[in-house]
């Protein structure tokens, strides 16, 4: 049922308007199993609460929840930085909970947001749909970032991590190189998995076959796997890292090991963290502008908040950045070689 109100709810859960009020409100004084009935009865019916009712039923907090499935490196740093920058300048604050890669915290950190905060931007890549739309708080505005693909209509920001990694197969291509690793995120990720599909349907369509390594998303994996491919005398031209950290491990391997880059090895990241633009050679990567993209998820929310969202799919296309961990060289030089330059290519 779609433009659900709250007497729909009720008539249909068989309970009083008051009590679907007092159970999707955060009310202690009723019983969890007819909590429970009221919110997954709210939930099928698809109901959003009326702001302008939420309002003269309870007075807003001022806060908004943020759930993340971690917070180590740049990319959670940077993507923090642009949520509290644009909940700032909007007189909001932040109320942080950290999954640590296990789906059951996070699905205790959204039941421990109920009632305390006016919205949440859920990011929870490796909790599948079914159990994250079942756990959402019924009636509490939220926006789903990268989350698992699901039917519902909800708002929502994703990466196009497909497009972004085929971009990065296609550039490599474009300066020579053909025998390419990828290293991937880890099992039940869904961007790791998003990413992984891009560069294999790029790899398909150039007619080249693409090995694939373990990862994690974290900078140690990285040279794992180069010290795997080294181990085993690889002989191959590019490393397709599934996300800059990983990408910034291979490149510490590789040299400590000897091996030069670009002029060996390509390497290639996805994200374009601070730090990719820092190393040397600086890193080649797709660019999702972290900070914005993190800013563009609290003004999602607010609108969802005001009732003016649309409750769609916003879709942010990476773009390549090319610096020098790709440049070609000598031996791949059917391309303009675009040294002591960084570029911006659309994926």
């Amino acid at each position: 049922m779609s433009n659900a109100t709250i007497r729909d709810v009720a008539r249909e859960a068989s309970v009083s308007v008051a009590s679907v009020s007092r159970a999707l409100n955060g009310h202690s004084n009723i019983r969890p199993s007819l909590r429970e009935h009221i919110e997954s009865v709210a939930t099928r019916l698809g109901y959003v609460p009326n702001a302008a009712a939420r309002h003269l039923s309870m007075a807003r907090s001022g806060a908004i929840g943020v759930v993340l499935p971690d917070l180590h490196g740049e990319f959670f740093s940077e993507l923090l930085r642009g949520m509290d920058r644009e909940a700032s300048e909007r007189g909001l604050h932040l109320m942080l909970m950290v999954m640590h890669g296990e789906a059951e915290r996070g699905i205790t950190a959204l039941n421990t947001m109920r009632g305390r905060v006016d919205g949440l931007v859920v990011m929870a890549p490796q909790v599948s749909s079914d159990e994250l739309l079942q756990h959402l708080p019924p009636g509490l505005p939220t926006v789903l970032v990268n989350c698992a693909p699901h039917e519902a209509r909800r708002a929502e920001l994703r990466i196009d991590n497909a497009a972004g990694t085929a971009a990065l197969v296609d550039h490599l291509v474009a300066t020579g190189r053909r025998r390419m690793v990828h290293i991937k995120g880890p099992d039940g990720n869904i961007d790791a998995e998003e990413r992984l599909r891009g560069a294999q349907d790029a790899c398909d369509r150039a007619g080249l076959s693409l090995r694939v390594l373990p990862g994690d998303f974290n900078e140690a994996s990285g040279a794992r796997s180069v010290a795997t491919l080294l181990g085993e005398g690889w002989q191959g031209d590019a490393i397709l890292a599934a996300n800059d950290m990983m990408a910034i491990g291979a490149i510490m391997a590789l040299k400590r090991a000897g091996v030069s880059v670009p002029e060996r090895v390509a390497v290639t990241g996805f994200d374009d963290i601070p730090l990719a633009r820092l190393i040397s050679p600086s890193l080649t990567t797709a660019s999702i502008a972290i900070a914005d993209f993190g800013a563009a998820a609290v003004t999602r929310l607010t609108a969802v908040i005001d009732s003016t969202d649309h409750l769609a799919v916003e879709q942010v296309t990476p773009i390549v950045i090319a610096r020098e961990s790709t440049q070609p060289t000598i031996t791949h030089s059917n391309t303009q070689n675009p040294k002591n330059r960084e570029t911006g290519e659309h994926a």
